[in-house]
């Protein structure tokens, strides 16, 4: 039987259930104790970012698990490895949308002018602020994380006329970018986006002395993972002005829940995990790790 813990392209749930025994049940990640019950009856397991396989689920039996995305963080792989279970990324199946996702917000939050809805319907016309807003031709893009995604985030960067820096201490090239420090990017990125996995090294690398280091008016963007950066400082420097903008579609704990740091927060998108997730990408992520789990499993 495989297992699908998180939501899928049905079409793609189909074409696994013409092969095999399926069960797909896409809110399984909020449900520990049935998960745990149906793992044991399963020979893979398909999950996306919030189905946690670690601890005791490793031991129920399965022995390939279909990863519809590329982080791993919510999978132990040491465990995983020590059991012969394998695991399968959607290794680039959702590299362009994530990089929409990164220069489009990078866009909107520069030009400003999308923010004044409010004030709008409330009878006013804010025309002089709106225009203030800044074209993304001519910035700098700096990009923490020189891998797949951020180089085609940087090569529809360079499309709309932007510079492109980046930090990478394991890129083995940096084609398309001019290589950097950390440090050298924070000062000079107008738009400074993130494409580190979350690791001890990488935990809230984005500190408040982080954002301090960044040019005054720059924006964030992070679509990689929660954790990565310090929320509340970043809302501490929203509301002080010296970012301009940030948008997070990933957080530290996720759902966000009713008690959190961003109420209020000027010039901030918050968007619910998935900036890799879109029409297009579910499909390709869902085609890549059904076609995956069936060849392991030996139903291809």
């Amino acid at each position: 039987m495989i297992l699908i813990t998180e939501f899928m392209d049905e079409a793609w749930v189909d074409w696994l259930r013409a092969r095999a025994e399926v069960t797909y049940e896409p809110d399984l990640s909020d449900r520990p104790d049935d998960l745990a019950r149906l793992a044991a009856e399963a020979q893979g397991l398909i999950v996306r970012n919030r189905t946690q396989v670690r601890g005791g689920l490793l031991d129920a039996g399965f022995t390939c698990v279909g990863r519809l995305g590329v982080g791993l963080d919510n999978i132990d792989l040491d465990g995983c490895r020590l059991r012969g279970i394998s695991v399968h990324p959607a290794t680039g199946a959702n590299t362009l949308s994530v990089a929409e996702y990164v220069v489009t917000t990078a866009a909107v939050l520069l030009r400003g002018a999308y923010m004044m809805r409010p004030a709008m319907e409330a009878g006013d016309w804010p025309r002089g602020v709106a225009g203030r807003g800044r074209e993304i031709a001519g910035k700098v893009l700096g990009l923490l994380g020189y891998g797949e995604i951020a180089r085609k985030t940087g090569e529809l960067g360079r499309a709309l006329g932007m510079e492109v820096v980046a930090a990478d201490p394991y890129a083995t090239d940096f084609d398309g970018a001019r290589k950097a420090s950390v440090a050298e990017v924070l000062a000079a990125a107008d738009v400074v986006s993130l494409h580190v996995p979350l690791t001890e090294e990488t935990r809230e690398m984005i500190d408040a002395a982080a954002l301090a280091a960044m040019k005054p008016g720059a924006v964030l963007v992070n679509a990689a993972r929660g954790g990565i950066v310090d929320e509340a400082a970043v809302c501490d420097a929203l509301r002080s002005g010296h970012l301009a903008g940030a948008a997070l579609d990933t957080f530290a704990t996720e759902p966000l829940g009713a008690e959190n740091d961003f109420a209020g927060v000027p010039n901030l998108i918050l968007t619910p995990h998935i900036g890799g997730v879109t029409a297009e990408a579910n499909t390709r992520v869902s085609e890549m790790t059904a076609r995956t789990v069936a060849a392991e499993l030996g139903l291809a």
